[in-house]
């Protein structure tokens, strides 16, 4: 199986809203399926909603710093790959 590039990387976790923040290495647009996956973290989950800057937007850019709705807990380092 060929080595998945990740997509980004969970750089905080907000627990009262169950929101993650990623710091992108690709883009990602909403709709799209994602994996998370870090030492004790590992579900998938269809991206609902992305904010940056406290603004909603339908795609975020390589580089974006993003806000993700998180089905399940997250912790820093916890790394994000296309599902």
């Amino acid at each position: 199986m060929a080595e998945e590039k990740p997509l980004g990387k969970v750089t905080h976790f907000y627990s009262h809203l169950s929101v993650g923040i990623i710091e992108l290495a690709d883009s990602l647009k909403v709709g799209q399926k994602i994996k998370i996956i870090g030492h004790t973290t590992n579900f998938e989950q269809t991206v609902d909603s992305i904010q940056v800057d406290h603004k909603e937007v339908a795609e975020a850019k390589k580089g974006d710093v993003v806000g993700l709705k998180v089905s399940d807990h997250v912790r820093e380092g916890d790394e994000v790959f296309l599902a």
